[in-house]
This record gives C-alpha cells, structure tokens and sequence, in this order.
C-alpha cells in the first residue's frame, strides 16, 4: 500500500496545545485563532478541537472565514471574531451568522451599527500600521462610539484590541501604553469595554503584561514556536502537522548528470533518486531545493535539484527505498521527523509562512 500524500494533523496536539496555552496565559482568556485555515491545518477540523479543548472565542481574518465556520458546524455557542474588512463589507452577514467584527473606522462602526450587529470589538493601531483606527482617528471613533451606547443602539461595543508587532519587548510595552490612552479615550464616552486583547502568541508567553482579558493565539495552538531561540519542545508544546508523501518512482543519475530545471545539482557520483508529488503549485518553495532534507525510513536524505511544479527530487544513494514509501517532509522532531523550522531557514523565512502557504488542494486528514 502506498504511503499518503498530504498532511496529516494530530487533533490529541491541537487539543493538548490548547491545554499548555490556557494554562499559561490564565486568569487571561484565549480567542483560538484559526484563519487562513487554520495556518494551514484545516479551519473546521481545527476549530472543533480547539472548541472540545475549552475554547469559547475563534478568531478569523474576515466574514467569509467566519461564515464558513457556521456552515461547518461550529453553533453560535462558540464566539467568532473577524477583523479585517472589505471597504464595502456588508455586516448584515455577520449578524446573520452570529459573528463578532472588530472595527477599525468611523463607517465600519455606523454601518455595524445599522445593520444591527449585536456586539463590536473596536480595533485601534498602536504600530503595527495594519487595520485599526489610527491615534487621530480616536476622538471620532470613540464619540461615534459614545453616541450610539447613549441613543440605544442594538450594537455595543464590546472589545477593544490592537495588534503586536513584535518588534522588542520595549516596542511592545509602548503598544501597550498606546492601548491604554485608546482604553481611556473609551472611558472618557462613557465605554468601558468588556475584553481588551492585544498579545497573540509571542507576547502572551514572553510579555504578560500584554495579555489582558484575552490572548489571541494561533501560532502556538498548532505546536510550533514563535521564537527563533526557542523550540516548540522547549515551550511544551506538540507540532501538529506532519506532511508526507509517496514515493512516486526511483531515477538512477549517472555521476554529472543534472537534475530537474537549471541543473542547479549535478551527481558528483553516480546515485538514484527518489521522486516525490509535492511541489511548488502545493505551496513548497522553489527556495527549498538544495537546502532542506526528507526522512524515508530511519535515515534522511536531501532534497536536490529545483522544486518543481509539482515534484521533488531526493537522492537516495544506494538506499533500500522503493516506489510507494514514504518520504516525511516535516513533523514533530520528538518524533524523529525534521523540523519545519528547517524548512523556513532553507527560504528564508518563518514556519507561520511554510505551514499556511500549504495549498488547500493538498490533502489534509486528522488523526
């Protein structure tokens, strides 16, 4: 029987990991974070773990992230937040489907608002320059705000939440300073918010004082580390996504004889290489050729040559693989696997970008 192209997620990781988070950030609050499916993992599959694990609030990126959950299954028991909207977003979807929008502008509040959108979460920018009402933007924010409690809207503001950068702790706590002035600004019109949340994952294991009512965690949740210094085994937390794939054919290579586009690796003896069905249409970087490795069996071998399309080479060398084994290109590293943060070095960039760029038309099962 052939070996499975695709990913594989450890649900028991998913949940364990929500565990270790909860207990790390308590008396906070967590808002499991799950867009961009799931970082990769698979939205629905994710969020039901994280909701079995304890989890009351799911966060998304938008309306459509949020809607898809409903239509999945996760009841209107479960909050959902999505904070970033489309200039003409129509909010009558989310009151329709029971989801939370953070606003970050005077029209996206009057148009919640009028769509009667029970409750709001206002997003203020403190230095990420990203969504959120900029510090001048706050006096009419907050007013809006202010006016529409006392004329007795159907919509209250809930929240208020801003975004890390992650910068330095230094950095960090300015933020944070920030916050507080937009917090005040609230007060000042007679808002005092139910839930403020700033930290996501870096900030609410290394930066408690960022953490508040909730953290809004995602990276960690998945079991992978948001710190280049420290390992997910060292924050106690278990990789959930092991990617695989089948062996597809064995290539003998003559020593000087290149392989895949640009000839980017030539043998230097002659070997065999083992052909595998991923590649750069599923979401694996051309950058990964020549520098990352695959376990097949006990033993790792290099990836060589250029991504392709839709493949990849592996010199095998004289070792017993055969059609239909399988090659694993990441996973838990307790467990023997490589680690992504290999990959991430190898294109230089981070494991939240290698595991959310996995195409969606790569398969994906829970275990």
């Amino acid at each position: 029987m052939s070996a499975f192209t695709g990913i594989t997620v450890d649900r028991e990781a998913l949940i364990a990991n929500y565990g270790r988070v909860a207990e790390q950030v308590a008396p906070s609050g967590v808002i499991a974070v799950v867009k961009a499916n799931g970082y990769g993992h698979g939205a629905a599959e994710s969020a039901r773990a994280f909701v079995d694990a304890g989890a009351e609030w799911l966060g998304v990126a938008d309306i459509d992230e949020g809607i898809a959950l409903r239509h999945a299954g996760i009841d209107e028991g479960v909050r959902i937040l999505a904070w970033l909207h489309a200039p003409d977003e129509d909010f009558r979807r989310a009151a329709r489907y029971g989801i939370t929008p953070a606003v970050s502008s005077v029209s996206q509040l009057a148009a919640a608002a009028d769509s009667e959108v029970p409750a709001v979460h206002v997003c203020v920018d403190t230095g990420l320059s990203r969504n959120g009402a900029v510090e001048s933007e706050w006096p009419e924010l907050f007013e809006t705000a202010g006016r529409l409690a006392r004329s007795g809207s159907r919509t209250r503001v809930e929240g208020l939440m801003s975004h890390l950068s992650n910068a330095s702790r230094a950095d960090d706590l300015d933020q944070d300073a920030a916050l507080q002035r937009a917090l005040g600004g609230l007060a000042a019109n007679g808002i005092v918010p139910d839930m403020v949340h700033l930290a996501a994952s870096a900030a609410s294991i290394a930066v408690a004082e960022t953490r508040h009512d909730v953290a809004r965690v995602g990276l960690a949740l998945y079991g992978l580390s948001p710190f280049p210094d420290r390992t997910s085994a060292d924050l106690g937390l278990r990789p959930a996504m092991r990617v695989t794939a089948a062996v597809l054919r064995t290539v003998p290579v003559r020593a000087g004889e290149g392989v895949s586009y640009g000839y980017t690796w030539r043998a230097t003896t002659d070997t065999r290489l083992a052909v595998i069905g991923l590649g750069y249409a599923d979401g694996f970087d051309r950058a990964f050729g020549n520098h990352v490795s695959v376990r097949i069996g006990d033993r790792t071998f290099p990836v060589v040559g250029r991504v392709a399309m839709n493949a990849m080479h592996v010199d095998i060398g004289d070792a017993d693989v055969r059609v239909g084994d399988e090659a694993v290109l990441w996973g838990d590293p307790a467990n023997g696997d490589p680690a992504v943060e290999d990959w991430a070095e190898a294109a230089g960039t981070i494991n939240y970008e290698v595991v959310a760029r996995v195409g969606r038309s790569v398969e994906r099962r829970t275990s």
